[in-house]
C-alpha cells in the first residue's frame, strides 16, 4: 500500500472513531481536551520534535533544559488546568485531607529541589510533574468523572495506537529508530523509543481490558456488540504494537496487572483480606526466586538476557557514585553535569535513567525519598482496599495497575517525569469527588455482611 494512502486511511479511521465518540459522550465538557492534549504529548513526543519532523526545527534541545517551546506548551496546559479547577471551585482542603501521602511526597520533592546542583532546572521539572495531578483533577471534576476517564483514554488511543502502526509500517523515519553504532532497528511508533511505546501500550491495554470486562457483562444489544468489536480491535492492535516494540517489561507488567484484576474478581477471594493474598503471592515469588531463579528463567524465556545484564552493570555503576544516601542529589537532578558526561563516556547508548524506579528515586531523593515513595504506595493500597468494598470495579482497576506499575519499575524508571505510567499512577492514587463512589455501568459483585460491617466501621 502506498504510504500516502495508508496515512489517509488512518486519518479517516481516527475521524470515524472521534465522530462516534462525540455522539455517545455523556456529561463530558470541552475542558477534557486539556488532559487529552497532555496525554497525547507525553504519550508520543514533545511538540518541538513534531515540529522538526514537519520541517519547522526549533533548535537543539538541551538534556537538562529541553526546548523553550516545550516548556511553554506544558506551562500553558497546566495554567489552563488550574483555571478550570478554579472555575469549578475545587475543594483544596478535601484534596489535602484525602491524599496525605501524595501531598507529602510532592512537598518532599519540592524541598529536594533546594539541595540540587541545578536548583532552577529541578524546580521547573517539579512544576511539570505537578501537571499530572492537575490533569487528573480536571478529569475527576467533570460532571461524570467515570465517563470522562473513559473518553480520555479512548480518545488518546484513537491517535496513539493506529498512527503508531501506520508510521511503523509506512513511515520508517518516524516509526523506527536505528542504533547509531550497531545499526539495529527498533520500532517506536509515535513515541521517542520502544520502551516508551511499550509503556503506552501497557496503560491503554490495561484500560481496554478493564472496559472489556465491564461491557461483557451488559445485556445483549447492538451497542454492546459494537463496543465489544471496538475494544477487541484495539486490544488486538495494542498486542501487535507490543510485539513490534519487543519491550519485555511493559508486556510482563500488563500481564501481571490483568492477572491481579481477574484474580480479585474470583468469587472465593475475600475482598476484606486482600492483603493476605498479596502477601502470600509475594512470599511465593520470593521463594521461587531464591529456590529456582524464576527471574532469570523469565528473562531467558523472553530472550532479554543481554539487556538485563547491561542494566545490572549500570545499576552497579550508579550505586558506586558518591551521592547523599539520606537525601540524594536533588529532585530529578542525578542525570546532569559531570555525572551525565561520565556515564555517557562509558556507555555508547547514552543512558538517561537508572532503568529501575526505586534506584532512580534513591539517587535523586535518597533513603528519605524511598521511604516517602513506600508510604505513597502503601497509602494508595490502603485506599484501594476500601475501594474494593465500596466500588468493586474501580477498586479492581486501581489494584491491578498498582501491582503492575510496582513490577514495571523493577527494570524501568517511571516514578518520575512526564510519562504515561506516572500519569496513570496519579489517576489511581488520587482521591477526589465521586469517582470512587460513582457506580459503573455494571452491578458490582455483592459483598457479604462482614465486609459491609468493616466498611461501616472504616467510615466512622
Amino acid at each position: 500500500m502506498p504510504p500516502p494512502l495508508a496515512l489517509f486511511l488512518t486519518i479517516a479511521f481516527a475521524v470515524f472513531l472521534f465522530r462516534r465518540d462525540f455522539r455517545e459522550s455523556r456529561n463530558v465538557t470541552a475542558a477534557l481536551w486539556i488532559p487529552l492534549v497532555w496525554l497525547l504529548l507525553i504519550g508520543s513526543r514533545p511538540l518541538s520534535q513534531w515540529l522538526s519532523i514537519f520541517g519547522l526545527p526549533m533548535g537543539p534541545a538541551s538534556t537538562e533544559e529541553g526546548t523553550p517551546i516545550d516548556a511553554f506548551v506544558y506551562l500553558i496546559l497546566i495554567a489552563l488546568g488550574v483555571y478550570v479547577l478554579n472555575r469549578r471551585r475545587i475543594n483544596l482542603a478535601e484534596v489535602f485531607r484525602d491524599n496525605g501521602w501524595l501531598i507529602a511526597f510532592l512537598l518532599y520533592c519540592f524541598l529536594a529541589t533546594l539541595w540540587s546542583d541545578i536548583p532552577f532546572t529541578a524546580f521547573k521539572r517539579w512544576i511539570k510533574v505537578l501537571g499530572h495531578p492537575v490533569m487528573v483533577l480536571v478529569v475527576f471534576t467533570e460532571p461524570n468523572p467515570v465517563e470522562a476517564l473513559k473518553r480520555l483514554m479512548q480518545r488518546s488511543a484513537y491517535i496513539l495506537v493506529p498512527f503508531s502502526i501506520c508510521v511503523i509500517k509506512y513511515f520508517d523515519s518516524i516509526g523506527r529508530h536505528y542504533d547509531e553504532w550497531t545499526g539495529i532497528a527498533s520500532n517506536r511508533g509515535l513515541n521517542y523509543n520502544k520502551n516508551g511505546l511499550g509503556a503506552v501500550c501497557m496503560v491503554l491495554g490495561y484500560f481496554f481490558f478493564w472496559r472489556l470486562l465491564q461491557v461483557w457483562r451488559q445485556k445483549r444489544s447492538k451497542s454492546r456488540r459494537n463496543e465489544l468489536f471496538l475494544l477487541g480491535g484495539f486490544l488486538f492492535m495494542i498486542a501487535y504494537l507490543l510485539r513490534k516494540a519487543h519491550s519485555m517489561t511493559p508486556t510482563l507488567s500488563l500481564l501481571i496487572g490483568i492477572t491481579v484484576m481477574l484474580a480479585v474478581g474470583l468469587q472465593f477471594v475475600q475482598k476484606r483480606t486482600i492483603g493476605v493474598y498479596i502477601a502470600m503471592a509475594a512470599v511465593t515469588l520470593i521463594v521461587a526466586e531464591l529456590g529456582f531463579g524464576i527471574f532469570e528463567w523469565v528473562v531467558a524465556l523472553t530472550g532479554h538476557e543481554q539487556t538485563i545484564e547491561g542494566r545490572e552493570n549500570l545499576w552497579g555503576e550508579l550505586l558506586a557514585f558518591h551521592t547523599n544516601p539520606i537525601f540524594g542529589v536533588g529532585f530529578e537532578s542525578f542525570w546532569s553535569g559531570d555525572r551525565l558526561q561520565q556515564l555517557w563516556a562509558a556507555h555508547l547508548w547514552h543512558p538517561t535513567e537508572a532503568h529501575n524506579g526505586y534506584l532512580e528515586t534513591y539517587l535523586n531523593l535518597g533513603w528519605a525519598g524511598l521511604l516517602m515513595l513506600g508510604g505513597l504506595l502503601l497509602g494508595t493500597y490502603r485506599k484501594i482496599r476500601l475501594e474494593l468494598l465500596k466500588n468493586f470495579e474501580w477498586g479492581r482497576f486501581r489494584l491491578g495497575f498498582l501491582i503492575g506499575v510496582i513490577a514495571h519499575n523493577w527494570t524501568e524508571a517511571t516514578f518520575k517525569g512526564l510519562n504515561v505510567m506516572w500519569l496513570m499512577f496519579y489517576i489511581i492514587a488520587l482521591d477526589y469527588g465521586t469517582i470512587g463512589s460513582t457506580p459503573t455501568e455494571e452491578v458490582s459483585p455483592p459483598v457479604d455482611s462482614e465486609e459491609e460491617k468493616e466498611l461501616a466501621y472504616a467510615a466512622e
